[in-house]
């Protein structure tokens, strides 16, 4: 069946909607628990876990963080299905320009100045990426 909107949705179907709103926030409060793997006064890198609700919420996850923290670039990184890592990336809010180009100097890079990623970091490349990541945002 086809809606006109997203609300129209909601309100013929409120047991699934109640479903996902319910499984957001557990994913949610699951990712408020990640700690930083490595931070600076200017950035923060996190690593969420290979675990399912971890891909669902990691572009949430990289926005909340860049709200709280506007001052500080930030990195999040989760695993994918092809042997590495995706990487969200958020420009300082108060500075809202790089990440499209820290992203861009890897091979599966790219997005706007504010907010950028990368679908597919081989692992042994992590290292390299945080040390682009300090150079962008010192």
């Amino acid at each position: 069946m086809a809606y006109t909107s997203p609300f129209d949705y909601m309100a013929a179907n409120d047991s699934s909607y109640q479903q996902l709103l319910a499984g957001y926030a557990e994913d949610i409060v699951k990712a408020q628990l990640i700690k930083e793997e490595y931070r600076t006064s200017a950035i923060a890198v996190y690593r969420l876990p290979d675990e399912a609700w971890a891909r669902r919420i990691s572009g949430v996850f990289s926005n909340e963080l860049a709200n709280k923290m506007p001052a500080r670039a930030h990195a999040v990184i989760s695993y994918n299905a092809h042997g590495g890592y995706q990487i969200s990336v958020r420009a300082p809010l108060v500075n809202k320009i790089g990440a499209d180009e820290l992203c861009s100097l890897f091979a599966s890079g790219g997005g706007r100045k504010s907010a950028a990623g990368i679908n597919h970091l081989p692992y042994d490349e992590l290292s390299l990426f945080i040390a682009e990541f300090e150079k962008k945002y010192p």
